[in-house]
C-alpha cells in the first residue's frame, strides 16, 4: 500500500514524512480546543509559555488557523529583542504564536 496521494503520484513526489491519521485528528482536536479558549479570552492580558521555554506577556488580539496573535505588553520593561528599531512604537508588537507550540496560557 502506497502512502502517496494521487497528486504526489502524478508529480513523482516522494514524501519523507506524512502525518498519521490518528495524530492528525488529535492535533486538529487540540487546535480547535485552543482556538475556542483563546477566542473566549480575546483582549485579556495573558502570559504564554512555549514548548521551548519562551515566555511572553500581552493581550490576545486574535486567533485564527492555529495561530495566536498577542500584542506584547510593555509594562515595566522594554523589549530588547528588536535592536535598532527607533521610536516609541516598537513596543506595540503583535507576535504570532503557533498554537501547537504552546505549553501554557495563563490569565494575568
Amino acid at each position: 500500500m502506497s502512502l502517496q496521494n494521487p497528486v504526489q503520484q502524478q508529480q513523482g513526489l516522494t514524501p519523507i514524512y506524512q502525518c498519521d491519521s490518528n495524530a492528525r485528528q488529535s492535533l486538529r482536536s487540540l487546535q480547535d480546543h485552543l482556538h475556542r479558549i483563546c477566542c473566549g479570552h480575546a483582549y485579556r492580558l495573558v502570559k504564554v509559555e512555549t514548548m521551548d521555554g519562551d515566555v511572553f506577556e500581552g493581550h490576545i488580539v486574535y486567533c485564527d488557523r492555529g495561530i495566536l496573535y498577542i500584542k506584547l505588553s510593555n509594562e515595566g520593561s522594554s523589549r530588547a529583542f528588536f535592536p535598532g528599531v527607533p521610536g516609541p512604537n516598537y513596543n506595540n508588537v503583535i507576535l504570532p504564536l503557533v498554537l501547537f507550540n504552546l505549553l501554557a496560557i495563563s490569565l494575568l
